[in-house]
Formats: C-alpha cells, sequence, structure tokens
C-alpha cells in the first residue's frame, strides 16, 4: 500500500490553532476579504478556499458556511451545496490547470488526521504524472510550482468568466 506522509505540517497547524482564537474557516468567512484569504466562491451555504499549507498545487478545501464538526450535521441544503461546490470547483481546476487526477477527502475529528476538527471540509487535490519527486523524501521539501496569489488570480479570472 501507498502512503501519503506529510509530517512536516503539523507545525504549520500546531502553529496555527496557537495563534488563532476560534475557527480559522469562520473567521476568513466573516472578514470578507476574499482575494487576501483566498476565498473562490461564496454560495448561500458553502464557499471554496485554496489551502494555504497545500499538499499540491492548487488544493482546495470546500467548507460548509456554519460550523459543524460532523456531515451529519449538515442539513439536505447544506450537503447538496457541498458537493455540488466540490464538482464546480473541480470542473474550474480542470480547465485552469488540466490535472491528470484528484484526490479527494474529508477527515472528520482529530484521530482521523482533520487538522481543524470543529469545522468540516472537503480536500480536493489536483495531481499529475511526477508531481512527486525526491524533495520530500530527501530534504523534507514539498516543491509547489506556483505561488498562491498567482493560482487565485488564474482561478478567479475563470470562475468570473464561467458565471
Amino acid at each position: 500500500m501507498d502512503k501519503l506522509w506529510a509530517p512536516w505540517r503539523v507545525k504549520y497547524i500546531t502553529k496555527i490553532l496557537k495563534e488563532q482564537k476560534g475557527c480559522v474557516f469562520c473567521r476568513i468567512l466573516k472578514e470578507k476579504k476574499d482575494k487576501k484569504n483566498y476565498i473562490l466562491t461564496r454560495t448561500k451555504h458553502c464557499f471554496s478556499v485554496l489551502n494555504i499549507y497545500p499538499y499540491n498545487n492548487g488544493h482546495m478545501l470546500i467548507l460548509p458556511n456554519r460550523h459543524v464538526d460532523d456531515l451529519g450535521k449538515l442539513t439536505k441544503a447544506e450537503r447538496n451545496e457541498l458537493f455540488d461546490l466540490l464538482q464546480e470547483t473541480q470542473k474550474l481546476l480542470k480547465k485552469v490547470l488540466k490535472p491528470g487526477g484528484y484526490n479527494i477527502g474529508i477527515n472528520l475529528g482529530r484521530v482521523a488526521g482533520a487538522g481543524f476538527p470543529g469545522h468540516v471540509h472537503i480536500h480536493l487535490v489536483p495531481r499529475w504524472y511526477g508531481d512527486v519527486n525526491f524533495m520530500p523524501v530527501m530534504s523534507n521539501t514539498k516543491v509547489i510550482s506556483q505561488s498562491l496569489k498567482t493560482l487565485f488570480e488564474k482561478l478567479d479570472d475563470a470562475n468570473k468568466k464561467r458565471i
């Protein structure tokens, strides 16, 4: 079985949790500074945002606006919109980045790997052939080929054209 290990991420997540009071996702949603916070799309019940500690270029998070810790606590409307936004975000990534595939995942609870267990979210990670090389193994460094700012601008432009 292949494994995806990202042990270096824990220091970033731990630092964020210690520095910030409350939920980071609720905070950025309330700020209404979408460009600064890399929030790409807002809908009635959900939003999509670039992960600022990505596993790969284009790593997106799809979240309900409401602070809940489990899928079972979402209303039917929230669940439907969450998965509709996941699909729309995937289409947008396909158009702009043209990945060869995706990893899609939900970690429920800290023991399942959720860095932010209080606010359920879906990870959407674009993948390409050759996107993993020797750098993470040999030097504990993951090379992300594009800045968040540049990627956000490209996705935002494509998103605006879609609407």
